[in-house]
């Protein structure tokens, strides 16, 4: 906000703070309008007038929404008192949501309802209830006052016909029940369908309110995605016009000149937009011998997107770009993001840019912060990079047939980020010193030890219509690792220069394990004969050791994951707690403006403590708190928007093999069965406990197993065996699998075929096959 629209809002004598206006609209028991503030507060007059100003300045803040009928509720949270609609109801557990939703860019929250039982039998999905709300941890609880009125849920689904009848299959691999469709409104079997829900139990309705097309078409997966997780995609003509008019500002005086030095820009081919570039160089002061100076450049997105812009409250809604394998859903409009703020070969672009000195032994000694214009030398695609790197450390005599191969193995159809394709030799002058910079990095990256997890990341190839050409690992390569430590300097760099100024900071924060979790590692890692001793004081390195230990054991993978799980879930926020994963005390997300509003806000912070020109911001810490509270929510949307639709094209991609035997892996073990991961491609499936066979199986919690009594066989967590793939739904992304000898394998009919009853089901649904162990009912 301006100083020219803060002094606009600023109470007069006898108004009421933000503060206790948030505070009344926090406590009131039912919504609270502007008549509601000014009777509380007294106000008449021209009060009322400021008042008014003042409550559209806190809700173009973000402070407070409007509501429907010109009601106000505090931003990000959930009324004392409000209405519900029930979307889940299995078994004794029901999940709610408000019927109302106005705060942009914050998620739906879902409220777990503590039903009450009494006259009218229990809540079903659709219902709406009046029901008072409290925070309980980080969730919601509702109880409810009253039942209201029938309401009905709009879900997203797929039209199926069975013995004359069409049904919804949900898109989510939790759905069980499948609703009988009652009016289709010219929907066909197959149809992706928005369609709303009533009734409960066994009796649901489906009612088609809108058609979307084909599930199965190239690039509808992530659509799916989009509609569900509700992530904004369309940019308004507005805020386009806004968007077009900012990119042509020219780049403004006092930009320090980069354009001579030879930065270059490492990404993934397919790389849509550029927000970082680097360059290291030997230092030739005596004071740093053997040290470095090295410049990680990146997009200066905060001269373009200004504090409390079109551009600025549309970025701060979406939070982040989400990636998926057949497009982008950009923070930025394209012509900011894939463009003018994009750093490209040979094009002038504005950049803010961290000067750093680095020792030999990879401590960042000094740092600086400029604005910047760069020019750059090339942008390059990793393997191009590693390829020269390669090529140049191969035998003196090779060194030359090396270089023409690795740069004839190039695809030629392959989407490069630069046009000119630069051999090898081209490029060595510009990468050499930045591969010896990093070995200085990583010395240091090994002393302090980060927590360090090889876990494959899956890669989708998609032809040029959006097919599914392959799925497999993604190669990790040094080129990334180089690129990876470049950042994490600057991103340190851009937090201590922060606390230096004592200005606000948007910390990147990952906290240690809680002790709940190091326990159930401590017992599972107890069942593999591993010790791990909770009385030391646990860093990145202990998890580390764990990790080297079990490095040659046929269940590595599953410890990793183990280890994964028992981490915390990192997030943004003002208060700072370090970064457990990579050991650093002070650490913010600069790097990457272009697809992470966080970067914004840092680069806004730095460039008003160092007074780098227009842009700038400091907000406060209660802004900071509040932004961070948004990011981090709409950053784990954009994440299960993203594997989501990763587990949707791998269940296509396997929908081919059906009826195959494949190599897998047990990843999860629950009492209802285990779930498997097929090797080299990924997928989670299930095999169902009740496939399992007759005999009875314990469920031993602790040691992540199923053990049968009489035959002692063991489905344990991290097990390689073969198994059939039995179904693959590419709507849901749900696998599911047999044992591929078939034993114990079947339905409840082929059971009856071999003369004995089906296997009933306990009252909380468990197989009858299944006893529990280590847990008390």
């Amino acid at each position: 906000m301006t100083k020219q629209n803060k002094a606009k809002s600023k109470p007069a004598p006898g108004m009421p703070t933000r503060q206790q206006i948030i505070d009344f609209i926090t406590s009131s028991d039912q919504p609270a309008g502007k008549r509601e503030i000014a009777r509380a507060f007294a106000l008449s007059g021209q009060e009322k007038i400021v008042l008014k100003a003042l409550l559209k300045d806190m809700s173009d803040e973000g402070l407070i929404d409007v509501a429907p009928g010109r009601a106000f509720h505090k931003m990000g949270g959930v009324p004392k008192v409000t209405v519900l609609r029930i979307v889940e109801a299995d078994g004794d557990t029901v999940w709610a949501v408000p019927e109302r939703w106005e705060a942009e860019g914050i998620p739906v929250p879902r409220l777990r309802v503590r039903e009450k039982r009494g006259p009218g039998g229990a809540l079903g999905v659709g219902d709406r209830i009046l029901a008072r709300t409290e925070e309980a941890g980080k969730g919601w609880i509702a109880h409810p006052m009253k039942k209201l009125a029938k309401g009905e849920e709009a879900v997203l689904g797929v039209v199926k016909e069975e013995g004359g009848r069409l049904y919804l299959q949900g898109l989510d691999k939790k759905e069980r029940a499948s609703p009988v469709i009652s009016e289709r409104n010219g929907a066909e079997p197959g149809d992706l369908v928005m369609a709303e829900i009533s009734g409960k139990g066994p009796r649901l309705f489906a009612k088609v309110s809108e058609i979307l097309g084909d599930p199965f078409a190239p690039r509808s997966f992530s659509l799916i995605a989009i509609h569900k997780h509700e992530i904004p995609n369309v940019f308004s003509e507005e805020l386009l016009a806004e968007a077009e008019r900012v990119a042509k500002q020219p780049l403004g005086e006092g930009r320090e000149d980069l354009r001579d030095l030879p930065i270059v820009a490492i990404d993934p081919a397919d790389a849509r937009d550029h927000d970082d570039a680097v360059w290291a160089t030997p230092d030739d002061d005596p004071k740093n011998e053997g040290g470095w100076k090295a410049i990680v450049a990146i997009a200066d997105v905060s001269f373009y997107v200004r504090p409390g812009s079109l551009l600025d409250r549309e970025a701060r809604k979406r939070g982040n770009s989400v990636y998926f394998p057949d497009r982008v859903v950009p923070m930025l409009p394209e012509v900011l993001s894939a463009d003018v703020c994009s750093l490209k070969e040979g094009v002038e672009r504005a950049a803010l840019a961290c000067h750093m000195r680095i020792s030999a032994d990879g401590e960042i000694t000094d740092w600086r912060f400029s604005r910047a214009v760069v020019k750059l030398a090339a942008n390059i695609a990793y393997e191009d990079a590693q390829a020269a790197i390669d090529a140049a450390n191969s035998p003196s005599a090779e060194r030359e047939g090396a270089c023409l191969s690795a740069q004839a193995a190039l695809p030629e159809d392959r989407p490069s980020p630069n046009p000119s394709r630069k051999r090898e030799g081209d490029l060595l002058p510009i990468l050499r010193p930045l591969w010896d910079c990093w070995a200085a990095l990583n010395k240091a990256r090994a002393k302090r030890e980060p927590l360090d997890l090889d876990l494959p990341e899956r890669r989708i190839v998609l032809d040029e219509k959006g097919r599914i050409l392959s799925v497999a690992p993604r190669e990790r390569l040094d080129a990334h690792k180089l690129i990876e430590d470049y950042m994490i300097a600057a991103n340190v760099a851009a937090a201590k220069a922060l606390e230096k100024k004592k200005a606000p900071v948007m910390y990147r924060i990952h906290e240690p394990p809680s002790r709940e979790k190091l326990v159930a590692l401590k017992d599972y890692l107890k069942t593999l004969d591993v010790a791990f001793a909770l009385g030391q004081v646990v860093k990145p390195a202990t998890f580390n050791h764990v990790i080297a230990r079990t490095k040659e054991a046929d269940f590595h993978a599953e410890v990793m994951t183990q280890v994964l799980r028992t981490q915390t879930q990192a997030y943004y926020g003002p208060q700072n707690a370090g970064h457990f994963g990579l050991s650093l005390g002070s650490y913010a997300h600069f790097t990457s403006p272009i697809r992470r509003y966080a970067d914004l806000v840092v680069h806004r912070a730095l460039t008003e403590a160092f007074k780098l020109g227009p842009g700038g911001e400091l907000p406060s810490d209660k802004d900071m708190e509040r932004t961070g509270e948004l990011i981090s929510k709409l950053e784990r949307r954009a994440m299960e928007a993203e594997r989501d639709t990763i587990d949707r094209y791998v269940a296509a991609y396997l929908a081919a093999h059906v009826g195959e035997v494949m190599e897998a892996r047990i990843t999860g073990v629950q009492s209802f069965g285990f779930f498997a991961t097929v090797d080299g491609v990924g997928g989670d499936g299930l095999v169902p406990a009740r496939d399992l066979g007759r005999e009875y199986f314990r469920y031993d919690e602790a040691g992540q197993r199923l053990v049968g009594e009489d035959t002692g066989a063991e489905f344990r967590l991290g097990q390689r065996l073969e198994l059939k793939l039995v179904e693959a739904n590419p709507v849901s992304g749900a696998l599911r699998f047999e044992l591929s000898d078939g034993k114990g394998s079947g339905s409840g009919e082929d059971r009856r075929r071999k003369g004995g009853p089906p296997r009933p089901l306990h009252r909380r649904g468990r197989p009858a096959n299944i006893r529990h162990q280590g847990k008390k009912r």
